[in-house]
């Protein structure tokens, strides 16, 4: 096997949560140029079948499935589908996440609701994502887990606490469960983006297209520029493929050098 072979990942079968936009999107587009078919999940319909669309004109098969990943049921629902719809399951890429109010507070002024709300859905919902998912992995050779984190995980974040202590719990969650499920020939990673400019990014600083140019000096990136969706979708590739086989609980960081 020649090395860009062991990049293929023919014949898997992924679930991206989160996947209708963004970079969600970008990691289903990417895994489907790899040879995956996709179920793309989240909680805009209209969103995740149009990306369906888009990775069956790439030739790989695709399943489009509403899902709210802070309902455990319809967490589990959604692993079985790609199990019994897609004949397997074999990548699981737990990529849901932000905030639902998108407004900037202090951790002192911060309502119980609002800290409830992003543990569940930055935190909680990966570990249920990785329950589910490997509750048919285990009985089926194993596979690979990829959680999606942030650079925000690993330093200060005023105005953005919460968000920054369940990425944080992501980090140790991939450790934790990289040494638990290894035994089922289960690999869990985890991927740690810098500035993106996403929807949520976006809304959250307040800021619009025309202020991106400048984005990358003001942040002080040393690579020059905010970062793209497409930038992060490699990472997934390789840690979804066999070039990545002797890797578990370990979480990449891409961020220009910031």
């Amino acid at each position: 096997m020649g090395i860009l072979d062991r990049f293929q990942i023919d014949g898997q079968v992924a679930v991206v949560t989160g996947g209708g936009r963004g970079i969600g999107e970008a990691i289903a587009l990417g895994l489907a140029d790899a040879g995956a078919d996709v179920v793309v999940a989240a909680r805009r319909t209209a969103e995740v079948e149009a990306v369906a669309e888009k990775i069956r004109a790439k030739g790989r098969r695709a399943l489009a499935v509403t899902c709210d990943v802070m309902d455990i049921e319809q967490v589990k629902a959604l692993a079985a589908r790609a199990r019994d719809e897609m004949g397997g399951l074999t990548c699981w890429v737990s990529n849901a996440g932000g905030a639902d109010d998108r407004v900037a507070r202090t951790l002192l002024e911060l309502p119980e609701r609002q800290w409830d709300f992003q543990m569940n859905l930055n935190l909680k919902a990966v570990w249920t994502g990785a329950q589910a998912a490997a509750d048919i992995m285990k009985d089926s050779g194993g596979g690979t887990i990829i959680n999606i984190s942030s650079q925000a995980a690993n330093r200060a974040s005023p105005f953005n606490g919460p968000y920054a202590v369940a990425k944080s719990g992501v980090n140790n969650l991939t450790q934790t469960l990289g040494a638990e499920l290894a035994r089922y020939n289960i690999r869990v990673n985890g991927v740690s983006p810098g500035p993106i400019p996403t929807e949520v990014f976006m809304e959250f600083l307040g800021l619009k297209e025309e202020d991106l140019p400048q984005m990358g000096e003001r942040m002080n990136i040393p690579l020059g520029r905010l970062g793209d969706p497409e930038d992060i979708a490699p990472a997934v590739v390789y840690l979804a493929s066999e070039a990545s086989s002797w890797m578990t609980g370990q979480t990449i960081t891409i961020n220009g050098g910031s």
